[in-house]
């Protein structure tokens, strides 16, 4: 007992190595590191993995810190937006989003009354479009601006109103459908290409632009729609009287509108180049156009009142 109890009082302490024996492997872990004999430290690999600085802590802060990386980022950033405007250029010269906002800035007030100009085109006197500051006025500020949000209504309401007709009579299928809505729109885009093949050949210089063509084609829905209503509902009489009120109120809107923007320009340029173009075929152009609508809104109406 003697024993165990003095074994437990004083533990057994670690012998050192003798003094004149050599190590196998020498402890460096606390060790400095080793000087030459100027005063240097020695170089060395650090097997102990990467330092602080290559682990983005420091590194990242020198990296920004740095004059030239910011140069080169800043560099960078201004290709970057110098390439984004030019895309959005190229865009816009195809695109041209802005001109199409403008034929789309209406409002309840020009609606009504752009309708019944349509409508009712002989008791409106003033047919001269405003300017401001050689930018033509919106069409919710003047109402002899020309738009696409009533065509493409009246386009839309037609081709609703010549299914709701075909159903009447047990003619409705989709494919007679999709062939009314192709046929609506090939001829607006012919009468389109026509108008501005003409004006390019006479070379008549204008304010008149595609949208504007566009919009003067398709007022023709209104009045096609006014002529299939009256159609279902007071038979093939009450089709021709509309079709006959639809077809003069549209070309009396036509005639007045296009003198506006196409007839001015034969003053301009009876004085230059453009007087050996014959002047007077300009006027038929906008005769023309407005004989040309009473056709198209028979031919897409007369087959659907029966």
């Amino acid at each position: 007992f003697t024993y165990y109890s003095g074994f437990h009082s004083k533990p057994r302490a670690r012998a050192a190595p003798p003094a004149g024996d050599s190590v196998l492997f020498e402890d460096t872990s606390s060790a400095a590191p080793a000087m030459n004999s100027q005063g240097y430290y020695t170089s060395g690999y650090n097997m102990g993995g990467p330092s602080n600085d290559m682990q983005g802590g420091g590194g990242m802060n020198n990296l920004f810190a740095d004059p030239m990386a910011n140069a080169a980022m800043m560099y960078g950033s201004s290709l970057a937006n110098q390439g984004k405007d030019m895309v959005n250029k190229e865009i816009s010269r195809f695109m041209t989003v802005n001109k199409l906002k403008y034929f789309f800035a209406v409002d309840t007030r020009y609606v009504l009354k752009k309708l019944m100009i349509l409508m009712f085109p002989y008791t409106h006197q003033d047919w001269e479009v405003r300017y401001h500051r050689d930018t033509p006025l919106t069409p919710r500020q003047d109402v002899n601006a020309s738009d696409l949000y009533i065509p493409t209504m009246a386009f839309i309401t037609y081709i609703l109103l010549a299914g709701m007709a075909l159903g009447i009579q047990k003619r409705f299928s989709p494919e007679v459908l999709g062939l009314c809505a192709s046929t609506a729109l090939v001829w607006v885009i012919i009468e389109v290409l026509v108008m501005l093949l003409s004006l390019y050949l006479l070379t008549v210089h204008t304010d008149l632009s595609t949208f504007d063509l566009i919009a003067y084609s398709g007022y023709k829905y209104v009045g096609m729609i006014f002529t299939v209503l009256c159609g279902l509902l007071f038979g093939s009489d009450g089709y021709f009287v509309a079709f006959a009120w639809s077809s003069f109120a549209l070309m009396f809107f036509i005639v007045r509108s296009l003198k506006m923007k196409i007839l001015p320009s034969l003053s301009s340029d009876s004085m230059g180049m453009g007087s050996n173009a014959k002047p007077q075929l300009r006027l038929y152009i906008t005769v023309a156009s407005a004989l040309f609508q009473p056709i198209i809104i028979y031919w897409l109406t007369s087959h659907l009142v029966r």
